[in-house]
């Protein structure tokens, strides 16, 4: 079984859940509401898979500023997936609201570093 023994290695998970998660969003289109095999199965697996390191990141890290940054990941790499691939609308206020996010993360590392 998989232990994280430092906060580098949470860290590191949580920015791997969150990869995953952009996956699994992704795949999620793709399965066509998990009528597509591979997709859905992507989808499933990427899913779970982003849970559990995110599960396995917050025995160290606080569970708000945990699922925040992972959560922000999923949200801003899907939004850029979604505009610079599938032909998205990326109209001033929605890049307004991803930088949002992206200060919002920030602020959390940097509150946590305090």
């Amino acid at each position: 079984m998989l232990s994280l023994t430092t906060p580098f290695a949470a860290w590191t998970a949580v920015i791997v859940s969150g990869v995953l998660e952009v996956v699994f969003a992704i795949a999620m289109k793709y399965s066509e509401g998990f009528t597509r095999l591979w997709p859905s199965l992507l989808s499933i697996g990427t899913g779970i898979l982003s849970v559990w390191l995110i599960g396995l990141s917050m025995r160290l890290l606080p569970v708000g500023t945990a699922y925040a940054v992972w959560s922000g990941i999923g949200a801003i790499g899907a939004t850029a997936i979604g505009i610079l691939w599938l032909q998205e609308p990326a109209n001033a206020m929605r890049l307004l609201c991803v930088g949002a996010i992206i200060v919002g993360i920030i602020g959390l590392q940097l509150q946590e570093a305090a």
